[in-house]
């Protein structure tokens, strides 16, 4: 495991939301002080909208996309189609590695089979971000 990654999930174990745990791993990429970065993600976390919504480890690692990606332009918003990208290739490899990209689906509440515990979606979510980040 990696320095990121154990640092997301010891953030997790540390009582940060999924999506804070995420995120604030990679505060120095993103370029955001970590209690800007927590705020910022703390209403991604538990699936947006309580489980009804992408799991917040997932969210977590598409802001820090944007923050990386971005080139915060206002007058000419060039950059958005790549960072969108990177974000697609973020999701399809968690659905790959998961079988979901829902919260309460990745938990089992409709099935009873849970497929992802949110500690492993914290380390799956920070290993692809790593490596979209590495590859980017």
């Amino acid at each position: 495991m990696s320095q990121k990654t154990e640092k997301a999930v010891n953030n997790y174990k540390n009582g940060y939301t999924c999506a804070q745990a995420v995120a604030c791993a990679f505060c120095e990429e993103a370029g955001i002080d970590e209690k800007t970065m927590f705020r910022l993600t703390e209403a991604q976390g538990v699936g947006l909208g309580g489980m009804e919504g992408h799991c917040g480890a997932l969210s977590g690692a598409a802001a820090v996309l944007g923050a990386v990606n971005s080139t915060a332009d206002l007058e000419k918003t060039d950059s958005k189609g790549k960072t969108i990208g990177l974000s697609r290739e973020l999701t399809k490899r968690f659905q790959e590695k998961n079988g979901a990209v829902i919260c309460k689906e990745l938990k089992g509440i409709e099935t009873g089979k849970m497929l992802r515990s949110c500690p492993g979606c914290v380390e799956d979510a920070a290993e692809i971000l790593e490596d979209i980040l590495k590859e980017a």
